[in-house]
């Protein structure tokens, strides 16, 4: 018996350490590191909502979960570029791991006035060794890398595409904000493409929502034939008002981003930012991974979605040329 009662009470006492050691053993683990991702953004959230969604799903698909592995500490400047500098310290103040620039050069160099040290992912913008921001696209150099889009040969396939869908056009009207540099270009290359293709251009600036009523009585007045938009923190938040003022006027419009046509526009051509963001997501991904940006390649954006919106031709009166139709990326009914 009194072996039986021995054999029992050391049973209870390893089933006990069983259970016991491991916990303890885990208790006194240190918890695996939370790593701390940067989102500075000059939009407001609701304007980057297809954006941030992209990256987030792309990262979590590459084993980053917000609110498991890593955090991500969004900021956004709601169209006030200024405060964009003082975002970007507030994030290296958090000692973010690494910061996407969800924008263009602006943000990029708001991130760099902030930090010499933390990795910085920008997402879109033309050429970055001419804005210098990077030394060599092959071997950046610094803490900057990522992506950038060939805006030069965007400003000559909308025109291209306008004239396909107008043969008749001579007279483009371009609603741009002259305070983005990347939009500066953007409209530079636009007017350089124009000349082989005769076609005369109207600048029509807004720096502000303000600006817009009075550049719609110049448009008016100038007889401009159709109307290219290019996407900043003024038109974006707008496109709404801007369709309804050029459908009224019977005016073809050029957007550069899907969602305006989504809003009514006729046709955009640009490229698509879920899948820059996406793309944004793999660098983060390497560089939390230990990869250093100096040694990341810049890569060119190369891929443009074409969209269409048949409900604005019909408002307009137009018929589609079919290649056109053919080749698009994305027909809205």
């Amino acid at each position: 018996m009194r072996t039986l009662a021995a054999r029992a009470a050391r049973l209870a006492l390893g089933l006990l350490a069983a259970t016991l050691v491991p916990a303890l053993l885990a208790a006194g683990e240190p918890a695996a590191k939370v790593l701390r991702i940067g989102y500075l953004s000059p939009h407001p959230a609701a304007m980057d909502a297809p954006r941030r969604e992209a990256f987030r799903h792309a990262l979590e698909e590459l084993g980053h979960r917000d609110g498991g592995n890593v955090a991500i500490e969004y900021r956004w400047a709601e169209g006030e570029l200024d405060r964009q500098e003082e975002l970007a310290a507030e994030l290296v103040r958090l000692k973010v791991d690494v910061i996407v620039a969800a924008g263009g050069h602006p943000t990029v160099r708001a991130a760099k006035k902030a930090t010499t040290s933390v990795p910085i992912v920008m997402t879109i913008g033309p050429d970055p060794v001419a804005a210098g921001l990077v030394a060599n696209p092959a071997r950046p150099g610094g803490n900057v890398t990522g992506l950038h889009t060939l805006t030069a040969e965007l400003g000559s396939r909308r025109l291209e595409l306008l004239r396909e869908i107008l043969p008749n056009l001579h007279r483009v009207g371009v609603l741009w904000n002259p305070a983005v540099p990347e939009r500066a270009e953007e409209f530079k290359n636009t007017e350089t493409a124009a000349r082989p293709l005769r076609l005369a251009i109207q600048s029509l600036e807004v720096r502000s929502a303000e600006d817009l009523d009075d550049r719609f009585k110049a448009i008016a007045k100038g007889r401009a034939e159709a109307l290219v938009v290019l996407w900043d923190q003024v038109t974006a938040p707008h496109r709404g008002k801007i369709v309804e003022f050029a459908t009224r006027h019977r005016l073809p419009t050029m957007f550069t981003k899907r969602a305006s046509v989504e809003a009514g526009g006729l046709v955009s051509y640009g490229a698509s930012d879920e899948e820059v963001f996406r793309r944004a997501a793999g660098y983060v991904d390497r560089i939390l991974k230990g990869a250093r940006p100096a040694e990341l390649p810049v890569q060119a954006v190369t891929r443009f979605d074409l969209v269409l919106n048949l409900g604005a031709a019909r408002a307009l009166g137009l018929m589609l040329p079919p290649p056109l139709l053919h080749r698009a990326d994305h027909v809205i009914q």
